[in-house]
């Protein structure tokens, strides 16, 4: 097996992506970088990045963030242009380099790529445009990581005592990339809800009982149910999925410390949610898991139910964009609320027909 280089992978990039150092110019850029740009990587390396490129953000405070917290962060709808076109709206990507304390990888991802996406899979959300980039990338990067733990496997045969333990290192961290990469492929695979009358407090009760059992033993879960609360339609085991996603992450912000989750349910007559074609689906039945954890960091609050956005170290950042992508197959909405002691993940559904109620 010929296994690509590093070289290659980058150009397979399907974003323009750019690498800039310390004084704000720029080291390398991939193919598609220079398509974007409509300059030539030899031109543009070395020049200083803002000498060709217009980006409606403050990028140098972004970028000095970045070094300072070894963190990524996101920028949504920003106008990109280059002074030869008009400014294209693009979601913006500035992440920290490993082993440098001053190079950062700038990556820029046009709407309008990221609608194609969408609209393979019916719908704009950013939640879906993950799963086009799961079907593109995930299935060609497992491959040649099986080879590259393989190929370490072999080399350790022959080696001696230190140099196995680098080898036993990289294949320990290829086979984390490819679990990870499972759990990208997972996420695109979620099947159609299989929608039913669902009572959502027997959902919340089966979720409560799992959790205190495990990852969430040290936090106390609190019962504040509307009893008159009628069914919702959906399927029973993707709801149990996504309170259980939302239960997991209450408990983990508390860093193990004990804390509080409070499960509240009531009905709202007046929230209701307006297609892209103009009708207006009701959502009465609330759903709300609040916490008395940290909160969520600003710099990620509106970004969090985007795909690979984690507030934690070594988090996947997609157990909320699978919350998003559930509750938007069922015809729901989520959404979130946060200040230090207190955040609520609100799940607004509809109430099951009266004929699946009667079955």
């Amino acid at each position: 097996m010929t296994l690509p280089s590093a070289s290659t992978l980058w150009a397979s990039l399907p974003v323009p992506a750019l690498l800039i150092d310390g004084t704000g110019r720029a080291v390398e850029l991939n193919p598609a970088a220079e398509l974007f740009l409509n300059v030539s990587e030899k031109s543009l390396r070395g020049q200083p990045l803002f000498d060709r490129l217009a980006i409606d953000a403050p990028l140098e405070e972004v970028f000095q963030r970045v070094r300072e917290n070894q963190a990524t962060l996101f920028i949504n709808d920003v106008d990109v242009g280059t002074g030869e076109r008009a400014p294209v709206i693009c979601n913006i990507q500035v992440a920290p380099v490993a082993d440098s304390d001053e190079q950062v990888l700038l990556l820029i991802s046009p709407r309008e790529f990221a609608e194609r996406l969408g609209r393979r899979h019916g719908g704009t959300s950013a939640a879906r445009s993950a799963v086009g980039m799961a079907e593109m990338l995930a299935h060609e990067i497992k491959n040649p990581l099986a080879g590259i733990a393989g190929a370490a496997q072999l080399l350790s045969m022959n080696l001696g005592a230190e140099d196995i333990e680098l080898a036993d290192l990289i294949v320990a961290e290829t086979r984390r990339i490819v679990k990870l990469l499972e759990q990208v492929e997972q996420f695109g695979n979620v099947r159609p809800p299989d929608r039913k009358a669902v009572n959502i407090h027997d959902v919340l009760d089966r979720a409560r009982k799992s959790a205190l059992l495990g990852f969430a033993s040290h936090m106390t879960i609190l019962e504040d149910y509307d009893p008159s609360l009628p069914s919702t339609y959906g399927d029973a085991d993707q709801l149990l999925q996504v309170v259980l996603n939302l239960l997991k992450n209450a408990a983990e912000a508390s860093g193990g410390s004990p804390g509080t989750i409070r499960l509240h349910t009531f009905y709202d007559h007046s929230l209701r949610l307006r297609r892209v074609d103009g009708r207006g689906t009701a959502l009465p039945l609330q759903i709300e898991i609040i916490d008395d954890g940290p909160g969520i960091p600003p710099g990620i609050a509106e970004a969090i139910f985007d795909p690979f956005v984690s507030g934690r170290e070594n988090g996947t950042g997609l157990g909320l964009a699978l919350v998003s992508k559930i509750i938007s197959d069922h015809g729901g909405w989520v959404s979130a609320e946060s200040v230090p002691g207190r955040t609520v993940f609100r799940l607004s559904l509809p109430v099951a027909p009266k004929s699946e109620e009667s079955d």
